[in-house]
């Protein structure tokens, strides 16, 4: 079936989905395929439970007319997001980067939706799946679309910018993450670059940070529209921070205007990710009161830069995700706060690959710098490499929450982060 052909079915019936225990009345089910699974084996399942139509790969799961049989059904999906977005004819605007990308992404998202009916990217929905399925999540009535991309592999923007054909982009920052994935921090530069590179070829623009001196050596290079933030004297739109102690307080200058915004974010390190909308929200338009209120009223969740009060503790959760350069800034940050009894529980860092004990090693020697009253690391390279006697080390969470419910720990500020893998949310709850 041509492309252009299961479009005028989508449009029919709008609803896409790709797990069969989500299919809903009159959807479209596609049939992906993963290491551990099959869709086209539960695609009758799915028509079974008023799905309009499965869009298959094999031809032995066909039963009736219901049944569209394609090439690969990944490649259509992707194939009819592009389509869509084609059709939409709506500014899009990308954001990638190493740290910060899907704070930023929430941001700017909450500060366009003063204007703009506005569709942007759900959760962590930011491969080469979920971004079709935000693409295609789109409808005729929406006007803007903010698209989140992530990677772990080289030419994974370049694919995604291919489906989104973003007009605006945004790289938060580039640092060491997925090295197991990428071989070599250069890889890393030289896949989010591909951001710029798109943008540069269809004559786009960017708004980047201009004190990242990655993203100015690479701006340099471009011949397109670029709008700086930040604190240097040609930014667009300028910021310094106040305190961050524990929420993060900026003064922002804007031509004219300038004013304060309290955020409920933890962490100095989310002064890039704020400045970064109140960027994009005053190249698009928006009022500046608009900005601020919409900034101030945004509260992190799933246990990204998360302020938690339990009856005995200060809780900063950020367990979402850890790579050497998140946790270095989350370290240094908590360190800086003016707290007593501090203690930290980390998880390991994933898919570090040769880099692991080394960047592991690297986070020792910081934590060595600090003053904490208690020092947990969870996860099998912190529990193999060598750590100070007094550090208590387990290699899964579980034992972490053995220990921590056996040996409670009260009247602490405590800063939990991990990566993804490694689960430390679990243990808030004992804390």
């Amino acid at each position: 079936m041509q492309i252009d052909q299961l479009y005028k079915i989508y449009i029919e019936y709008s609803a896409v989905i790709t797990d069969s225990r989500q299919v809903t009345n009159g959807c479209l089910f596609f049939a992906l395929k993963g290491n551990q699974y099959n869709g086209n084996q539960y695609a009758e399942k799915a028509i079974e439970n008023g799905a309009a139509y499965a869009i298959i790969d094999e031809a032995e799961y066909v039963r009736d007319s219901r049944f569209i049989l394609v090439d690969n059904t990944l490649e259509t999906l992707q194939k009819l997001a592009n389509h869509h977005r084609k059709e939409l004819k709506i500014p899009i605007l990308a954001i990638t980067g190493t740290n910060g990308k899907t704070t930023t992404k929430e941001l700017v998202s909450h500060v366009l939706m003063n204007k703009f009916n506005l569709v942007y990217t759900k959760g962590n929905l930011n491969n080469h799946i979920g971004v079709p399925l935000t693409l295609l999540s789109m409808t005729t009535e929406t006007q803007f679309g903010v698209v989140e991309m992530g990677a772990n592999h080289p030419f994974e923007i370049k694919k995604l910018c291919e489906i989104a054909e973003p007009d605006f982009g945004l790289i938060t920052n580039i640092g060491k993450a997925h090295l197991e994935g990428f071989a070599s921090f250069e890889n890393i530069i030289k896949t989010k670059a591909e951001l710029y590179d798109f943008l540069n070829e269809t004559n786009g623009t960017i708004f980047y940070n201009s004190k990242n001196p990655i993203l100015s050596e690479k701006v340099k290079k471009l011949k397109l529209s670029v709008i700086p933030y930040g604190d240097g004297l040609n930014s667009y739109t300028k910021g310094n921070i106040l305190h961050s102690d524990p929420f993060l307080s900026l003064t922002v200058t804007q031509g004219n205007n300038e004013f304060v915004i309290n955020t409920q974010l933890v962490g100095a390190y989310n002064f890039e990710n704020v400045l970064a909308s109140v960027c994009v929200g005053n190249y698009f338009g928006i009022e500046p009161y608009m900005i601020k209120n919409s900034i101030e009223n945004y509260t992190p969740s799933n246990n990204r830069s998360q302020f938690i009060k339990s009856q005995t503790n200060t809780i900063f959760l950020d367990a979402y995700n850890a790579n050497p350069t998140s946790i270095e800034a989350s370290l240094l940050n908590f360190m800086s706060l003016n707290s007593e009894n501090k203690c930290i529980i980390l998880g390991d860092m994933l898919e570090l690959g040769k880099d692991s004990e080394s960047e592991h090693e690297n986070v020792i020697r910081l934590i060595e710098e600090g003053n904490f009253s208690k020092i947990i690391l969870v996860g099998e390279t912190f529990f193999r490499i060598h750590t100070p006697e007094n550090y208590l080390k387990f290699p899964v969470v579980n034992l972490a929450i053995n220990w921590v419910s056996e040996n409670k720990i009260t009247n602490s500020t405590i800063l939990i982060k991990g990566s993804r893998g490694i689960q430390l949310e679990r243990i808030v709850e004992f804390l």
